[in-house]
């Protein structure tokens, strides 16, 4: 479903080379839960904006369901992430000035549908998400756990096989929190592919493996345990 193939990716900063992810390799079959965990700067969020085709490789390669997402051109590679990937952010990203039924609408416009089946779409994904009563509500209107629900009911839309998540419970209860990660287990059992970024402990137990960073480098389980025990 999910690979990479020695991918690295470095910057230039203040005349020097930073490397943010180091000749990275990992496969991540259908149907897997991945948490990805490490210290800040460890390369996380940058393993996951490559694996969605929003960051391209400076070597390597990034496949997703056999086709290397960086050889396509940019239009093919959006469709591609509009298609088959869901992402789900810390910050939400929801219109403020929208409801939470017309945030769900937006990738269901984009995606050409017709007006009255994305209302009823829309709909039907808030009560899923237990915002049924909360359709005209602006996201200042909601809690900070709820408008993360609107987010979840907006990635949904498109019925992506691949969600990413970077820190969805970053800004969370940790009684919100295990709500979420409850939404995502959901999610995983009816087949989707879901990679989560995380600080929680606990977020990342909830998955159905774990890998570890560490200065831009995946740590093998060996290493990954040496790491902790160091901690």
């Amino acid at each position: 479903m999910l690979k990479m193939e020695n991918v690295s990716k470095t910057y230039r900063h203040r005349g020097q080379t930073v490397t943010a992810l180091d000749n990275a390799t990992v496969e991540i079959p259908r149907g897997d839960f991945v948490s990805v965990v490490g210290p800040s700067g460890s390369g996380k969020s940058t393993l996951l904006l490559m694996l969605g085709g929003m960051l391209s490789p400076s070597q390597g390669r990034v496949f997703l369901e056999e086709q290397s997402i960086y050889d396509l051109n940019p239009n093919e590679r959006a469709r591609l992430r509009r298609e088959k990937v869901g992402f789900v952010f810390q910050t939400f990203n929801l219109v403020p000035y929208l409801s939470a039924l017309e945030n769900v609408q937006i990738p269901l416009f984009l995606a050409k549908m017709d007006n009255d089946a994305q209302g009823e779409r829309a709909v039907a994904l808030l009560e899923r998400v237990g915002l049924g009563d909360r359709l005209h509500h602006k996201p200042c209107e909601l809690s900070v756990g709820q408008q993360q629900r609107v987010a979840l009911a907006r990635m949904l839309a498109n019925d992506p096989a691949v969600i990413l998540a970077d820190e969805p419970t970053g800004n969370l209860d940790p009684e919100t929190s295990q709500q979420i990660i409850g939404f995502l287990e959901k999610f995983n059992e009816e087949g989707k592919t879901i990679v989560m970024v995380t600080h929680d402990p606990l977020a990342a137990k909830r998955a159905k493996r774990t890998l570890r960073l560490a200065d831009g480098a995946i740590l093998s389980e060996r290493q990954a345990e040496e790491t902790l025990h160091v901690a």
